[in-house]
């Protein structure tokens, strides 16, 4: 991280620590739309992507539901603000930032500390990059972008192909550098774009011949699960944990503690 050729990978533990409400409060509203009562919402076992699927069937675009995201899914520049973790992130100075968050947190913070970034969602974003210029890049789409956004089950299953330029840059921009992921719980790490993204890129890096010259890269969660850890391990991403009452408190000492390492090593 020194040399600036690490990458982040920020999950929705990031933005719930800034007041965002959990994935739970998005089921929940897509079911009291319908009418299902809270046994059928929980008790069929029905994720949201599933429920998004059924969203865009009965009301023939995900569009109420992204309107609706839009206006509940944010929080005042104040939280953002006070929010130690998005400081240390501004304060790390990756390079690129991937995320799967919908929100704009991220870029409010960038924002707030007077730090130039590029938003990428599509093709067309990419030509605007600029060496040197952090690029926070949407992983699962932006509010301002209908098209952009992976929410659905159909949405989910067309990334699957990995031939979308996101997901062709992501390739690129990881291949040969560390990725740290943040704000990930041993169940969001099950999202099976991304787990298919990261066994592919082990696969390549195996295949190669040259697997033993691969830059680690790292999962931070409070959770931990041998299991897990041990395929991700295989994969070349190593579990990192953090003591803290909290999990908020956990990722905010893990990050202080790597930004302080970073200050000493480019001391020296």
């Amino acid at each position: 991280m020194v040399d600036r050729r690490a990458i982040l990978f920020a999950g929705a533990g990031v933005s719930i620590n800034a007041g965002l409400p959990p994935w739970r409060e998005l089921i929940t509203r897509m079911g009291r739309e319908f009418g299902f009562d809270e046994g059928l919402r929980y008790g069929l076992g029905v994720d949201y992507p599933v429920l998004a699927e059924y969203y865009r069937l009965r009301q023939g675009s995900i569009g109420p539901l992204r309107s609706w995201m839009d206006r509940n899914w944010c929080v005042s520049e104040q939280r953002i603000r006070e929010s130690k973790v998005h400081e240390l992130i501004v304060q790390l100075d990756f390079p690129i930032i991937y995320t799967t968050n919908y929100d704009r947190n991220l870029e409010v913070a960038y924002t707030l500390y007077d730090r130039d970034f590029i938003k990428v969602i599509n093709a067309r974003d990419m030509a605007k990059t600029v060496q040197g210029v952090t690029q926070i890049i949407k992983f699962h789409g932006d509010f301002d972008d209908d098209q952009s956004l992976v929410i659905t089950e159909s949405d989910y299953f067309r990334r699957l192909s990995f031939d979308s330029p996101l997901d062709i840059k992501f390739r690129s921009d990881s291949f040969g550098k560390t990725i740290l992921f943040i704000g990930y719980s041993m169940y969001s790490m099950h999202d099976m774009n991304i787990r298919l993204l990261l066994h592919r890129l082990w696969q390549t890096w195996k295949q190669s011949g040259y697997e033993k010259d691969r830059p680690q890269s790292f999962v931070f969660m409070i959770d931990r699960n041998p299991v897990e850890e041990a395929v991700l391990n295989q994969w070349g991403i190593r579990v990192l944990t953090e003591e803290a009452e909290t999990a908020d408190q956990a990722l905010v000492s893990f990050l202080t503690k790597l930004k302080d390492g970073l200050e000493e090593a480019r001391a020296v």
